[in-house]
C-alpha cells in the first residue's frame, strides 16, 4: 500500500457487501478475505451487508451459499448483517433531505443528485495513492430510482455512514464509483471512510477470469475437492505479498504478519496449477483422520461409499494424500480398490498384458505369489525382485503388468502397497485373469 497512515488499533470497521443473485465469486471471496484480515490484524470490526435490492433476482438459496461458504474459509463476521431490501424507506428519506437542501431534484418518481460542476475530487487510495476525478467528467447520479430501489453508490454510502465503516476495501472496478460516492458523503454531512481498491484478478492469459481459466465460485472448489485452507492461501498471495517468498501460511498467521502497505497494485493472474499444488501440499500435511470425513463425501458423490469400512478408507488416505492434487482426484485413483468395476486405460491394456512375454511374466509372479505364505507389501517386492534378478530382467517388467493387471492404471501408490491392501485372493483372481 501506498499511504502511510496506520490504522489506530480497536477503531477498525470494515464491510463485505454481497450482492445474493449468484454463488461467491473467487473476486469476491478475495475481497471478504482482506477486509476480515484487515479487521483481525488491527483488532476492529468486521461486518456483512447484503445488498439485496434487486428484489427479481435475489434468492435465499444464494444467500444460504455465500454465508455458507464464508464460514467454510473461516471468515466470521461480528454483527447481525444487515439487509438493504429492508432499508428503502431510509434510503428515500436521505434522498428527500438532499433534494430539499437543493442537492437535487425529481424526475417523476426517481430522485436525482446534481453533480457540481468543475471540481477535482482527490482519493488517497491505500493501495494506488492519489487518484484524481473531475466531476465535469461524471453526470447527475440517480439516488432513488422511478420503481422505488435506490441506486447502488447512494445507497452505499447512506449504509457504510450507519455502519460507521472506516475503511473500504474492494475492487479495482469499484475505483470510478468513489467520487461519486465521496460527492453524497459530503452533501450528506458525514466523513468518508478511507478507500482501497485492489487490482482485479485475471487469468493467467491476462483475460478476464472465466470459466476458461477454472472455476468461478468458491462452491465450484470446495465441490472439486480443495481445502478451504488452501483456497485463502492462495488468495492471499494474489493481493498480498507476505515478504521473505513465502508462499504458505494459516490464516492465523497471515493475521498476524500483516500489514497493509504490503498490499498489491498491480493485476493478479489467476494459476490454476499453483493452486493445485498448494492444495496438494495441504492435503499431504493433513492427517488421514482429519481427511476422512471429506474423503467420505468424495464417495458419497460418486455412489461408490456403499459399504466401505473406515479401516480400508484410513489406509487408502494414507497411501493416496500425497499424490492428490485435489480430493475429487480420490475416487478415480483408488476406484479398483471398492469392487470389479473400476475404470480401464486400454492403452496400459495394450501396452503392458496384450504381449505373449508380458503375459508369461504375469503368470510367473502370480504363481510365486499365490504360493507365498507372507503377502505384506516387503515380502512381495522381496518377490519381484528375486524374480528379476533370476530371470535377468529388469523389475519394470514385473510390476508394469501386475499394476494394470490389479487396477487397470499405469499409475497409483506403491504397487506392492496396493497389492497388500486389496488382499491375496483379489490380487490373484485378478492377475490370472489378466493373464489367461
Amino acid at each position: 500500500m501506498s499511504n502511510d497512515n496506520t490504522p489506530a488499533k480497536n477503531a477498525i470497521r470494515v464491510r463485505f457487501a454481497p450482492s445474493p443473485t449468484g454463488f461467491l465469486h473467487i473476486g469476491s471471496a478475495r475481497t471478504a478475505l482482506f477486509n476480515w484480515i484487515f479487521a483481525r490484524h488491527y483488532g476492529g470490526t468486521f461486518l456483512l451487508r447484503i445488498e439485496d435490492t434487486d428484489l427479481t433476482r435475489s434468492e435465499a438459496r444464494f444467500l444460504d451459499e455465500i454465508m455458507t461458504d464464508l464460514k467454510w474459509l473461516g471468515i466470521n463476521w461480528d454483527e447481525e448483517p444487515i439487509h438493504q431490501s429492508k432499508r428503502f424507506d431510509v434510503y428515500r428519506a436521505s434522498a428527500e433531505e438532499l433534494v430539499k437542501a437543493g442537492r437535487g431534484y425529481r424526475e417523476g418518481e426517481a430522485y436525482i443528485f446534481k453533480m457540481p460542476g468543475a471540481r477535482v475530487i482527490e482519493v488517497n487510495d491505500m493501495i494506488h495513492g492519489k487518484v484524481s476525478f473531475n466531476t465535469n467528467d461524471i453526470k447527475d447520479q440517480v439516488m432513488i430510482k422511478s420503481d422505488g430501489s435506490p441506486a447502488y453508490n447512494f445507497c452505499c454510502v447512506v449504509d457504510d455512514a450507519y455502519l460507521k465503516v472506516t475503511h473500504i476495501i474492494r475492487g479495482d472496478d469499484h475505483l470510478s464509483n468513489t467520487p461519486k460516492q465521496i460527492l453524497f458523503y459530503e452533501a450528506l454531512g458525514l466523513k468518508a471512510p478511507e478507500f482501497g481498491h485492489m487490482p482485479l484478478i485475471m487469468g493467467a492469459d491476462g483475460a478476464k477470469l472465466s470459466k476458461r481459466h477454472g472455476g468461478v465460485s468458491v462452491e465450484e472448489y470446495k465441490r472439486e475437492g480443495y481445502l478451504p485452507e488452501a483456497l485463502v492461501n492462495y488468495l492471499l498471495l494474489l493481493g498480498w505479498s507476505p515478504g521473505d517468498n513465502r508462499e504458505i501460511m494459516s490464516l492465523d498467521e497471515a493475521v498476524k504478519i500483516f500489514d497493509s502497505k504490503n498490499m498489491n497494485s498491480v493485476q493478479a493472474k489467476f494459476d490454476l496449477q499453483k493452486l493445485r499444488w498448494m492444495n496438494g501440499e495441504y492435503i499431504a500435511k493433513k492427517g488421514s483422520g482429519e481427511l476422512l470425513p471429506l474423503i467420505k463425501e468424495q464417495l458419497k458423490v460418486s455412489g461408490r461409499g456403499e459399504g466401505v469400512s473406515e479401516e480400508l478408507l484410513l489406509k487408502l488416505t494414507d497411501l493416496y494424500k500425497i499424490r492428490m492434487k485435489t480430493l475429487a482426484e480420490f475416487v478415480p485413483a483408488t476406484d479398483h480398490f471398492f469392487g470389479d468395476n473400476y475404470s480401464i486405460d486400454e492403452k496400459a491394456v495394450e501396452k503392458h498384458l496384450k504381449p505373449a512375454e508380458s503375459k508369461a511374466i504375469l503368470r510367473e509372479f502370480t504363481d510365486r505369489i499365490e504360493k507365498a505364505g507372507n503377502f505384506s507389501a516387503a515380502s512381495l517386492e522381496e518377490m519381484c525382485r528375486a524374480m528379476a534378478e533370476e530371470k535377468k530382467i529388469k523389475a519394470g517388467q514385473i510390476i508394469h503388468p501386475t499394476r494394470v493387471a490389479i487396477s487397470g492404471k499405469t499409475t497409483g501408490a506403491g504397487l506392492f502397497e496396493m497389492m497388500e491392501v486389496l488382499g491375496k485372493a483379489k490380487v490373484v483372481e485378478r492377475m490370472r485373469k489378466a493373464a489367461s
